[in-house]
């Protein structure tokens, strides 16, 4: 069986897979992280997605063996290690943007991605536009919407001097 190595959360991990073992299967089931979500198996529903190299995947989608030697995020990996919450997850909570909680984990990672690509900021329809294919079936995206637009004026501010 072939071995993958990989950066997760900042700790390297080798672990051995199959050939046609996902990404999202090797998170959950060989490293112990599930908060990544399986919610439809068909890559529609954005519950499983997580950073890797910096740019957010659906991890359904992609097979173990093709994360060999990249930097993976997953939403355990987003708060700072004095339990700070990023920015995204604060901004979440604040703005009530969860309901069951179940699509959270997958959509503040396409959030971050979404804000971190688009440096000049977002309008509010332009963050709905960048939230498809990510499923949430409790909250109507208002309050996701609402979180994400403020939580871009943080994380676009300029640092403190």
């Amino acid at each position: 069986m072939p071995q993958v190595t990989l950066t997760v959360n900042g700790k390297s991990a080798t672990v051995e897979v199959e050939g046609r073992t996902l990404l999202v299967e090797l998170l959950r089931e060989k490293l112990g992280l599930t908060g990544t979500h399986v919610g439809c198996d068909t890559s529609q529903c954005g519950a499983c997605v997580v950073h890797v190299d910096g740019v957010s995947v659906k991890s359904c989608t992609m097979l173990a063996v093709q994360a060999d030697g990249a930097k993976v995020t997953t939403i355990e990996g987003l708060a700072a290690a004095d339990g700070t919450l990023h920015p995204m997850q604060e901004m979440f909570r604040e703005h009530h943007a969860l309901q069951c909680g179940f699509c959270t984990p997958g959509m503040v990672m396409a959030a971050i991605d979404l804000v971190n690509s688009n440096p000049q900021g977002l309008s509010q329809d332009e963050i709905r536009h960048g939230l498809e294919g990510n499923l949430c079936r409790c909250t109507g995206y208002h309050n996701i919407v609402k979180a994400i637009d403020a939580a871009q004026g943080i994380m676009h501010a300029p640092a403190a001097e």
